[in-house]
């Protein structure tokens, strides 16, 4: 499978398990939605998070199709990525992004954080393909 394949059997998957790093470089692995649109993948995370503070200090991440719980699944291939928190204001488009893919859930996820919370609330991570390094 060509990285090109994986990183979109990546997108297409319910779960992924979004893996970044702490200061000390140990990972630590979340499972999230993830959304695909032009090569990228988007989701959204509290901006208080600690995967939020992960990403913010290092941008390298992973991922790989999961459960709902985290479980990897068997054969699944793991793609690199570098992640980007994006700005509040490219928010709207993000959620379209993602509740086309996750549509009834996604909408009933942002109706939750309005009611819930501000709308600064959640932010936006878009993930690129990392590119490899030529020597």
């Amino acid at each position: 499978m060509t990285s090109s394949e994986a990183w979109k059997k990546v997108g297409r998957a319910d779960y992924v398990s979004f893996t970044s790093y702490r200061k000390d470089g140990s990972p630590v692995a979340t499972p999230i939605w993830i959304a695909p649109s032009d090569d990228k993948l988007y989701f959204f995370s509290d901006t208080d998070a600690y995967k939020v503070k992960r990403v913010r200090r290092n941008p390298e991440v992973t991922l790989q199709p999961c459960s709902i719980r985290g479980t990897i699944t068997p054969g699944s291939p793991i793609v690199e990525g570098t992640a980007r928190i994006l700005e509040f204001d490219d928010s709207p488009r993000v959620r379209k992004i993602v509740n086309r893919k996750y549509w009834l859930m996604g909408r009933l996820g942002e109706l939750a954080a309005r009611v819930a919370r501000r709308k600064e609330a959640s932010i936006a991570i878009e993930i690129s393909p990392r590119e490899p390094v030529s020597s």
